[in-house]
């Protein structure tokens, strides 16, 4: 990775920031796993490859802001895609923000971004709040302006797509349990998060949310039992 600088090292993969094209970049390198068979830990690391570089490109097309990709390298095992220089984590503009109405509409906001994205039939896979940025329109680092900011939504290694009712139940649960894990306001903003949801999502809501319960009494029902 001639030029590029190392800035994370995840559980999955190495996150490099460079340039390339001449343009901001960040390289996603899927690493090796030695304790997977050779063409077993190959064929995964393609598939997630393939499923993420599918899901940037379908959520452009339905509206939803991701990366740029500029190359998806499957021999290096690398995704280089655009970098956004001046962002912040949902998770560090959630844990910085002091304004319940300011948290509340970038709540909402993302619950409109996810709803389009499942009425694309793209479920995300591992919703985190550090899975979504917030972006500044005017290239500068400042994040107290909501009307300044956009949002993008990244890392779509487990993404899946045409799923069931149950696959988006699951999505919403998944992104619950993390901002409760996370924040101690997620049950303020969890709530804003599902009014976007329906306003943006119509067609079909009902079943959705009816299975998110089901997924839910199952989640409480093991974390009672162990």
């Amino acid at each position: 990775m001639e030029g590029f600088e190392l800035i994370k090292q995840g559980a999955e993969a190495k996150l490099y920031k460079g340039i390339y094209l001449g343009k901001p970049t960040l390289a996603k390198e899927r690493f090796v796993k030695e304790y997977r068979h050779e063409s077993l830990d190959s064929f995964l690391t393609k598939e997630r490859m393939k499923a993420e570089s599918r899901a940037i490109v379908r959520c452009k097309a339905c509206g939803i802001r991701t990366p740029a990709l500029y190359l998806v390298d499957f021999k290096r095992r690398i995704i280089f895609m655009e970098y956004f220089e001046h962002s912040i984590t949902l998770k560090d503009f959630i844990e910085s923000c002091s304004s319940p109405q300011v948290l509340e509409s970038i709540s909402f906001e993302v619950g409109k971004m996810l709803g389009a994205m499942h009425e694309s039939n793209i479920m995300h896979g591992d919703l985190t709040s550090s899975n979504i940025l917030l972006v500044n329109r005017d290239d500068v680092q400042k994040f107290d302006d909501v009307s300044e900011l956009y949002l993008v939504f990244i890392d779509f290694g487990l993404a899946q797509f045409d799923g069931s009712a149950e696959d988006k139940g699951v999505d919403l649960y998944v992104l619950e349990r993390a901002l409760n894990s996370t924040h101690s306001v997620a049950n303020k903003i969890f709530p804003k998060i599902i009014e976007g949801y329906r306003e943006s999502y119509t067609v079909g809501c009902k079943e959705i949310f009816s299975k998110y319960e089901e997924v839910r009494a199952r989640g409480r029902k093991r974390t009672m039992v162990g």
